[in-house]
């Protein structure tokens, strides 16, 4: 049986939301995040940090949970069901940025680990994780770089790692009511425990310390960058997208209310400004239009 060692996980999560936070809070004059403790009846807690109305990040939140229950919900056992009535406990950091200005794109990441449990079996155990890029205005160098961002970071783990990943993560952020990726991907894993407990635990962690090398960078080009209210009206119909992917597809989501998490914390990746238009259609020949044409549809960056 393969050695697991939950709170070394559980400690790294802790120092990851810690410098998370920090990086963040460098592109912030003035705010900081709030910290918000919580305690789960059925058993674990969290800490959601939430910083609202910044300069740069209209909102950002980075959460840390550590839950346990009496049985894993039906997101968690649909596609795996020999885990089906086991206890279990599940522990990630998730966050969701949504910045102020339309060219700085909105970005998700989480990084978690799970065990299941059953009388008299060993326990199964597996890490999941990503992040991904929902851009409102392409910039084709934004995308080289997150997306070689991610490719570096496989590499140590096998030249067929950051293809795999990359793939089941334009597959798992594709909404099929609107035949439309949900921006430009990135890395999506699940079920890891193969080659064994410790290379799997640090390749989550190369992804969990991956993300800000991914994302600052683009956050520092392009916060500053001039726009006015078509840019912004833009942004906010585009957000509804991410607002729809959320309820109707993320397993994150459907996990979180399904195992009666805190729905505060888990709703916390919804734009706190958003809009739908009925029937909306972009000009042709317009940078709004450029972002179906050439972003969303699936590629290779680098």
């Amino acid at each position: 049986m393969t050695q697991i060692c939950a709170d070394s996980v559980k400690a790294y999560l802790l120092q990851l939301q810690n410098e998370i936070c920090r990086h963040l809070e460098t592109q912030e004059p003035k705010l900081r995040f709030e910290h918000d403790s919580w305690q789960r009846e059925e058993g674990g807690g969290g800490e959601s940090r939430v910083l609202t109305g910044g300069q740069v990040f209209e909102q950002a939140g980075v959460n840390f949970s550590h839950v346990m229950g009496a049985e894993l919900p039906p997101s968690a056992t649909a596609a795996r069901p020999e885990l089906a009535g086991r206890r279990f406990e599940a522990m990630g950091v998730s966050l969701v940025i949504h910045p102020n200005n339309p060219y700085v794109p909105t970005s998700h990441a989480n990084v978690r680990f799970f065990i299941a449990y059953a009388e008299g079996q060993d326990p199964i155990w597996w890490f999941g994780g990503g992040f991904d890029l929902t851009p409102y205005y392409g910039n084709e160098d934004d995308c080289i770089h997150w997306h070689t961002v991610a490719r570096d970071l496989c590499l140590p783990f096998g030249q067929n790692t950051y293809p795999r990943y990359k793939k089941e993560c334009d597959q798992y952020f594709f909404m099929k009511h609107r035949n439309e990726a949900r921006g430009i991907g990135g890395l999506f894993f699940d079920d890891l425990n193969q080659p064994g407990f410790s290379q799997s635990f640090d390749f989550m962690q190369a992804v969990g310390n991956g993300f800000v090398d991914a994302y600052l960078p683009i956050v520092k080009a392009r916060k500053d960058q001039e726009f006015g209210e078509r840019e912004r009206q833009f942004q906010l119909y585009r957000r509804g997208r991410y607002v729809e992917f959320n309820l109707v597809y993320d397993r994150g989501t459907h996990f979180g209310l399904q195992s009666g998490g805190r729905t505060e914390s888990i709703l916390m990746s919804m734009p706190p400004l958003v809009r739908w238009q009925y029937n909306y259609q972009p000009e042709p020949g317009t940078a709004e239009a450029e972002i179906y044409e050439k972003y969303l549809p699936v590629r290779d960056w680098v």
